[in-house]
């Protein structure tokens, strides 16, 4: 095909918004255009790669046992109401009615619907193990899209799921996903690192990113030459460092005009950040119990999930007072694993002080290393 027919132009110059090298290229190549926040247009030539991906993906998955099946993009709420995820996720999952005013819900992840599927397909331990997969889109609404294609409200994502009779099965199959995927970028020209992960929404046990290391990226990753260790930052372990031992000084109330962050407060007070203490005020979100409440069903007939979610799984916000030393920063994925929260976001002012607790600028205990 000529240039002068193809439906995408190319431009001299990429638009003010486009702030990252990878969002201006695509745009000037004439790849996707830009709606809305986080939703593209993919037009001729990078469907063309997009195609050339999913064909790798497909061939790299199938070689360990994986079939391809294709699920709904919109999908019943009565199945995440079942699991619980349907209370369980805050406004990240688009949610939305059909004529008749049944929920429905933009799937995010399909856990559900597959297991929809295993309970009906799946009759026998004989039947496994079993792998399917299928390369669909995803909508997430997530609160800030950026970087072009890095980080996006509508997506195109594989996604296979392994069912297993045992944990033998679970971990083989764990291994053979790994390697596939290091197949996958391998083919595609792409050196990428695998590290420890946070399992997010979907739980489990063990989780893996394949990173591309690029200083245009927003994950901080943590590795250790000597023996190995590699971690996205929002789950590595690490050895914090001690300040040194000293006696405590008497405590006193200092003013600490314009000191409005510990960088300023300890240059003003003549002490290392590592004497300092920071206060940390954050709302948690929480959601009441794991399951949610059944309607009685008669004998050999499947219960129903309940149509609206019992008081004790109305999502609730509470404050945390986090105090972290003032060299260090709240991380925030731990805090709310440790919390067992769902989602965390700074606390307003109007917020702390409804909770009684009140600001108290420019007063600060000097003399403690915390």
């Amino acid at each position: 095909m000529r240039m002068t027919h193809l439906f995408s132009q190319t431009r001299r110059e990429a638009p003010a918004e486009a702030e990252t090298a990878n969002h201006q290229l695509l745009l000037r190549a004439g790849f996707i255009r830009q709606h809305a926040a986080g939703i593209f247009s993919y037009l001729p030539l990078a469907v063309r790669s997009m195609e050339k991906i999913k064909t790798v993906m497909r061939q790299e998955i199938e070689a360990i046992g994986g079939q391809e099946i294709t699920m709904p993009v919109v999908t019943p709420a009565d199945l995440w109401k079942e699991t619980g995820r349907w209370y369980d996720i805050g406004p990240e999952m688009g949610r939305l009615q059909d004529r008749s005013g049944r929920d429905l819900a933009l799937a995010m992840t399909h856990e559900e619907l597959v297991a929809d599927l295993v309970r009906s397909e799946i009759r026998s331990h004989r039947h496994l193990p079993a792998l399917v997969y299928h390369i669909q889109t995803k909508w997430r609404d997530d609160p800030r899209p950026r970087g072009g294609l890095v980080r996006v409200r509508e997506f195109t994502m594989l996604d296979s799921y392994s069912l297993d009779a045992d944990w033998d099965g679970l971990d083989a199959q764990y291994r053979r996903h790994y390697q596939a995927y290091f197949n996958i970028f391998g083919r595609c020209g792409l050196p990428v690192r695998a590290v420890r992960s946070d399992t997010g929404m979907m739980g489990g046990q063990l989780a893996h990113e394949f990173m591309y290391l690029t200083p245009s990226g927003e994950d901080s990753l943590l590795f250790c030459d000597a023996c190995g260790y590699s971690a996205n930052r929002q789950i590595a372990q690490f050895a914090k460092p001690q300040p040194e031992p000293e006696p405590p000084a008497a405590l006193q109330k200092v003013a600490t005009p314009e000191a409005t962050t510990i960088e300023a407060l300890a240059r003003f007070l003549n002490v290392p950040r590592s004497h300092t203490a920071k206060a940390v005020f954050l709302m948690a979100g929480f959601q009441g119990g794991n399951q949610p409440d059944r309607n009685e069903a008669a004998p050999g007939e499947q219960p129903q999930a309940a149509e609206k979610p019992p008081a004790a799984r109305e999502p609730r916000e509470e404050l945390v007072f986090a105090i972290i030393r003032g060299d260090m920063e709240v991380n925030e994925t731990k805090l709310a694993n440790a919390l067992g929260a769902r989602s965390l976001r700074p606390a307003t002012e109007a917020e702390i002080r409804q909770t009684l607790a009140e600001l108290r600028s420019g007063t600060f205990v000097v003399g403690s290393a915390i």
